[in-house]
């Protein structure tokens, strides 16, 4: 089996893609199958280029000209056409059985319009649907024009590829009240590399002592500073946290477009002492970090994007034997079984999450039954090798 893969345009140029298109590739090629991928022109590519990453081949799409890049919505369908192109060029030379394109919908428009040349099926991987992360940026308001025309384009791609697959069941319900038949939709979950994570069981403690962590229990998140996350609620919350657990410290690593609100939202509550940011750190460091928290903290808010997808990163801690209490959007309750692999609470509510929080930290002799069970979800349920298995009843004409 030969797979085309059209990847989305948040994939970096210089590695190639995501973690979750790595893990991916990696598990198809442990099946026998073979790749070949080609990336959107939002890439940043100043040319039309055949790359190496991994072992594995890159075409690169140039970037469109003409008078419509500078237009308004415009702009993003000239996109199509090139990337249309240069899938055909791959084609050519890879002879490949199925064209799979992940969101965004022009990836899907352009494999579409490749494949309606070359006659090959299309599957259409959706992560998420972007209409509704653009909404939590900023850029677009739910229901208004552009809102409308990137669910249509999107509605568009799915009616016409011969198989959909998506990242959760929250997304397959959704496609299902849209009329998407259900025997078109196949989940391929969010999972890990298990292998890739050890289980935590002690702190780095020269970390510690450099961060002023000592004697602390300590509250964390290792992530990008969405709105979505609700971190500030999580800062609200610490002060009620204080009164019971004086000795709480609250650990967030990385950055994003709220660490200046969350900075000054510190500052005004006078957590200074009581927040540590260190900013965004290293990869081969981010094990020191999550060695110092004792439980993570999701509290993403109510929204349709966080109850639709699932996320990554409460997976990865619950991997690592890390403790894990998060907010109850529908997301969140796909990954976290309350009181077993983790614990819940309600969704935007400050004072629920300030008590969830207390009551954990101060029962620790329930902790090691729900690391090791959340240990074991990881491990034999969210793992990509269950996961990509999934794909043997979607690419058309696969055979076991």
């Amino acid at each position: 089996m030969k797979i085309l893969h059209v990847l989305d345009h948040s994939i970096p140029l210089h590695s190639g893609y995501t973690f979750r298109t790595r893990s991916i590739l990696k598990q198809q090629h442990a099946r026998g199958w073979q790749t070949v991928q080609v990336t959107s022109p939002k890439q940043g590519n100043d040319s039309a280029t055949i790359d190496e990453v991994d072992g594995l081949t890159f075409y690169r799409t140039a970037p469109p000209g003409g008078i419509a890049t500078k237009l308004p919505a415009l702009n993003q369908l000239a996109l199509v056409p090139p990337l249309a192109k240069r899938i055909l060029d791959a084609v050519k030379d890879h002879q490949p059985d199925v064209i799979h394109a992940h969101s965004p919908a022009l990836n899907g428009l352009a494999a579409l319009k490749a494949a309606k040349q070359c006659g090959l099926p299309v599957v259409y991987e959706i992560r998420a649907f972007w209409e509704d992360a653009a909404v939590d940026h900023g850029t677009c308001k739910e229901g208004d024009l552009r809102y409308k025309m990137t669910r249509m384009l999107e509605n568009y791609v799915i009616k016409h590829a011969e198989q959909v697959t998506t990242i959760c069941e929250g997304l397959r319900r959704d496609l299902i009240q849209r009329g998407v038949p259900d025997t078109k939709i196949t989940v391929i979950p969010n999972a890990v590399n298990i292998e890739q994570f050890n289980v935590i069981t002690s702190k780095d403690l020269a970390l510690e002592q450099e961060l002023g962590l000592q004697g602390k229990q300590v509250l964390g998140f290792l992530g990008s500073f969405y709105g979505y996350e609700g971190l500030d609620l999580l800062v609200a919350a610490l002060p009620q946290i204080k009164q019971h657990i004086p000795n709480v410290a609250l650990l967030l690593v990385g950055g994003g477009v709220q660490e200046a609100n969350l900075r000054n939202q510190i500052k005004q509550l006078g957590l200074e002492n009581d927040v540590i940011m260190p900013g965004r750190v290293p990869h081969a460091d981010v094990g020191k970090y999550y060695s110092l928290v004792d439980l993570l903290v999701y509290p993403r808010k109510n929204m349709r994007l966080t109850d639709l997808v699932t996320p990554l990163k409460p997976l990865e801690a619950m991997a690592q034997g890390k403790l894990v209490l998060a907010s109850d959007v529908g997301g969140h309750k796909e990954l976290i079984e309350h009181n077993k692999t983790g614990w819940l609470f309600n969704a935007d509510n400050v004072d629920d999450l300030a008590r969830a929080a207390v009551d954990i930290l101060s029962d620790q002799a329930h902790w090691p039954a729900v690391i090791a069970q959340g240990r074991h979800f990881v491990e034999q349920v969210r793992n990509w090798q269950n996961s990509v298995a999934n794909y043997q009843s979607v690419y058309p004409g696969l055979k076991g």
